[in-house]
């Protein structure tokens, strides 16, 4: 258990599944006293739980359902580097105009964009991501557009030749795009041969590309190569990137924006 930390909300309720998959069920008042947080905050996280149908509570706790074991992954990343996420999508969300049309990437840190949309009065919405539409789908200033494919359980997003197909059908403003590793020279990569295939067509939709990336992923090369710096636009990290990489990259044409 000691990949998720438990100083964060994310983190802590990646452990409660973690907890429900190992024994099956799980108690409020023993659970506030393991995390140190009060029961109510533990309430709150089995009640945000149940309604992503990972668990279902009962009198006193929680116990597992089927789909308990099967977003850990997605979790865990969630879990890391929060605050940075946090803000990279805060500023990331700047870049918005009334009436744009945006394509939003799936991913943990184009997923904290969409907590800063409410204040538009018209947006549009292309995504592949199913957490990024559903955490959209109770804002009515939004039209969401999901391009249909096979869904990647583990991390709740559409791939594979369909969505790239209807994916091409699309245009937009401005593309949010995330990716596992930003290398000088490879450029942007992905350990996943499908999801880079689809950020490729992705990069073909929009007016702006705009990478949203902590920088723990900077220096990172992975198999499956997206595109060579030069073809982004716009950066936005943390103050985790050092000097040299990025004027590096403000030589190669991007806008380094840090937070």
């Amino acid at each position: 258990m000691s990949r998720y930390n438990p100083e964060t909300t994310a983190g802590r309720r990646g452990l409660i599944i973690k907890m429900l998959d190992e024994y099956g069920q799980v108690n409020v008042n023993n659970l506030s006293r393991y995390f140190n947080v009060s029961e109510v905050t533990i309430r709150n996280d089995l009640a945000y739980l149940e309604r992503k149908n990972l668990l279902i509570r009962a009198r006193g706790g929680a116990i597992k359902t089927e789909k308990a074991s099967l977003d850990l992954r997605f979790l865990e990343k969630k879990s890391k580097n929060v605050k940075e996420k946090e803000a990279i999508g805060r500023r990331a969300a700047r870049f918005i105009e009334d009436g744009d049309t945006i394509v939003i990437d799936s991913g943990t840190t184009t997923r904290e964009i969409t907590n800063h949309l409410g204040r538009f009065s018209r947006l549009t919405v292309v995504t592949n991501a199913l957490n990024i539409a559903s955490s959209l789908a109770d804002m009515q200033n939004i039209t969401i557009i999901m391009p249909g494919g096979i869904m990647r359980h583990s991390i709740l997003t559409l791939v594979g030749a369909t969505a790239i197909d209807n994916f091409k059908m699309f245009f937009g403003d401005k593309l949010f795009l995330a990716t596992d590793g930003i290398d000088l020279n490879l450029g942007l990569s992905s350990p996943d041969l499908e999801e880079a295939a689809l950020k490729r067509t992705m990069l073909k939709m929009a007016r702006k590309i705009i990478v949203v990336a902590d920088s723990s992923k900077l220096g990172k090369r992975h198999l499956a190569v997206i595109c060579n710096i030069s073809q982004i636009d716009v950066l936005i990290t943390d103050s985790g990137i050092s000097p040299m990489y990025k004027e590096a990259m403000e030589k190669m044409g991007v806008e380094v924006v840090v937070v």
